[in-house]
């Protein structure tokens, strides 16, 4: 059996960073080597958590194979450098990047493999696929996009809703987006709806509406835990580890 891969989780207080500890703790193919956090705690079931202002200091220290981050866009490019500059590997799940972010990671993937992905469930990657067939089958049908969050996450739309809306444009052209709709606003022809909603735990969930004036057909994916998104996570470090240098995709991991 291979020697499994080693990682190291960023942000591992947050609702990611357990998670990813705790789904690496029941598998065989991934040992979490370093865990880091911003504010200070001890461990996380069990598996000591360092300072992340030390990082660079604790790569060299404990040589992981793959970083795996799911913590804020400045964080993670101040992250993503320190691995780039030490040799290691790096998976994000981090949303919400602007153009410097995207441009910091691609200048990270010139030295190290890097993978970034808006959502690692395989049941999203599903609904993509999915939604590029429906849209392409339905050409003149109004397109709607709806995004449900819990009440702390940031960024909105959310990561996996423009992705979405990517795949659509993909398929039909770039659309003008309406972000939620007030006062007289009747539905322009070719436009795309989006509407995001951020209500107590929820984990995710996801829904693209088709209609037209007789028939209505809605894709949705619902998220019951981050295990799904740690577990994808973890199957992309494995896949990533002593890859060459570049920018990968989460679709190259379902498809190996």
């Amino acid at each position: 059996m291979a020697a499994p891969v080693r990682v190291a989780i960023t942000g591992a207080a947050g609702r990611m960073g357990r998670e990813l500890i705790d789904v690496a703790d029941s598998r065989d193919d991934v040992e979490v080597v370093l865990a880091v956090n911003r504010s200070p705690v001890e461990a996380v079931s069990g598996v000591p958590v360092r300072d992340a202002d030390d990082l660079p200091e604790l790569l060299a220290e404990t040589d992981p194979d793959v970083m795996v981050d799911f913590t804020g866009p400045e964080s993670s490019v101040e992250y993503v450098a320190a691995c780039a500059e030490a040799g290691v590997g790096v998976v994000v799940g981090t949303t919400g990047f602007d153009e410097d972010g995207h441009a910091a990671l691609d200048e990270a993937a010139e030295s190290v493999p890097l993978l970034h992905a808006t959502n690692f469930s395989r049941g999203v990657a599903a609904l993509r696929r999915a939604v590029r067939e429906a849209v392409a089958a339905l050409p003149d049908y109004d397109v709607e996009v709806t995004e449900t969050h819990h009440n702390g996450k940031r960024d909105a739309p959310s990561g996996t809703a423009n992705t979405l809306l990517t795949e659509i444009d993909d398929v039909r052209g770039e659309s003008e987006r309406v972000y939620g709709r007030e006062g007289d606003q009747p539905r322009m022809e070719g436009e795309i709806g989006v509407h995001a909603r951020r209500a107590g735990g929820v984990t995710g969930e996801h829904e693209v509406l088709l209609a037209d004036d007789h028939q209505l057909l809605s894709l949705t994916h619902r998220a019951g835990s981050r295990g799904v998104f740690a577990a994808g996570a973890l199957d992309a470090a494995v896949w990533l580890a002593d890859r060459d240098a570049g920018r990968y995709d989460f679709d190259e991991v379902l498809d190996a």
